[in-house]
């Protein structure tokens, strides 16, 4: 009897594996191991629904027990994994136990980046990665408490669009000079500015946090120009880190995340990785790419389901994100890295547009703000131009 498939890490990638898995006719066992003590489950509605109190903690389970009773699935939560022993095909456990694989697959996601600035260790700074971090969050968001979201990017709005529907006095602090400015235009960038501040959102933009202000508990937050923004609660929104140390203790190679060929394949047999942990080269956009979206996370889970069992995969996706704010629903198709110029179709101050990204006369990427036709379109035209060689 063959060694399962063993998968560390239990998020969307994970869920989507197994069924996958079975999909491509794989009938050994599958081990899923997380450290968390919850059901793979969405992560998107964390910053969106569930911390709006819109959608309850079981809607956010992927899958019922009953679907992994039923696939054989032996789900170990609650369960951390200090150490990968690649030549020993083998997964070591918190207690000291080890599984021995067939195949491993690494989905171990990323992690909220922590705020490099004084006091950041202080009671009432918070992230939100997981259930738990939401939990934690709600509980200390009483109506009227003074919300500083340190970030400016879609995590951090879409929190501040939810704190102020729950009664927060928010202030969103952004220390380049405009809101999402890494990863939109200034066209989308003072549409939402004006958007939140419509909403009663104080944005203060191109300034920086020089130290989190507080005994033990944060009571403000003291920016670069000396000013001090009184706080009841923080929320860190400066981005994530790939979860890849195993990975790295275990001799496999990194760049930007844990490196994998386009059929999900790591530097280290029989060893895969997918999701927000693993960078791929993209032949659409001529580079190594890592995506933290969902439906990276599906996609490339079915690609290596379809690899583990022995099929032919070319993993080269359409990249597609969205972000919920208010009644806006911002959706993305591409990756607009290295634009050179837009152009704006549809009414921008009715809040139905969208804007296209070029480089030259390629399109690399539209964002579409309440308008999902334009959405469709381009994930379509994206996926028509010819591809581009990836170095290396």
């Amino acid at each position: 009897m063959s060694a399962p498939v063993v998968i560390v890490g239990a998020g969307q990638a994970a869920a989507q594996a197994v069924t996958s898995l079975k999909a491509e006719g794989y009938a050994g066992d599958i081990i899923v191991i997380g450290d968390e003590p919850y059901l793979p489950y969405q992560r998107p509605p964390l910053s969106k629904a569930y911390l709006g109190d819109e959608m309850t903690e079981d809607r956010l389970e992927l899958k019922a027990p009953k679907f992994y009773a039923d696939a054989g699935v032996d789900l170990r939560l609650g369960t951390r994994v200090p150490r990968l022993l690649p030549a020993e095909k083998t997964v070591e456990l918190a207690d000291g136990s080890r599984l021995a694989y067939s195949a491993l697959l690494i989905a171990t996601g990323t992690r909220a980046r922590a705020l490099p600035v004084p006091g950041a260790e202080l009671s009432g700074v918070f992230s939100i990665r997981s259930i738990d971090d939401v939990k934690h969050f709600r509980a200390a968001a009483v109506p009227g408490a003074k919300l500083v979201i340190i970030g400016g990017g879609y995590i951090g709005l879409e929190v501040a669009a939810k704190a102020k529907k729950l009664g927060l006095d928010v202030t969103v602090v952004e220390g380049l000079p405009r809101l999402l400015a890494r990863v939109a235009c200034a066209t989308i960038s003072d549409f939402t500015r004006t958007l939140h501040e419509g909403h009663g959102v104080t944005i203060l933009t191109g300034v920086g946090v020089a130290r989190l202000v507080g005994p033990e508990r944060v009571t403000g937050v003291e920016l670069a120009d000396g000013r001090v923004l009184p706080a009841d609660l923080v929320l860190a929104a400066v981005g994530a880190v790939p979860n890849a140390e195993l990975a790295a203790e275990a001799g496999l190679v990194l760049e930007n995340g844990i490196r994998v060929d386009e059929a999900t394949r790591t530097s280290v047999p029989d060893i895969h990785a997918v999701g927000d942990v693993a960078s791929f080269p993209s032949r659409l956009y001529g580079r190594r790419v890592r995506l933290e979206s969902v439906q990276n996370a599906i996609d490339q889970a079915k690609a290596a389901a379809k690899a583990i069992t022995g099929g032919a995969v070319a993993y080269d996706p359409i990249p597609w994100f969205w972000s919920d704010q208010y009644d806006v629903k911002l959706q993305i198709a591409g990756l607009l890295d290295g634009f050179e110029r837009t152009e704006t179709e549809g009414d921008v101050a009715a809040g139905r547009f969208c804007v296209r990204y070029f480089a030259g006369d390629r399109l690399l990427a539209v964002c579409s703000v309440n308008d999902p036709k334009s959405h469709m379109l381009a994930r379509k035209a994206l996926a028509s131009p010819p591809p581009v060689p990836v170095p290396g």
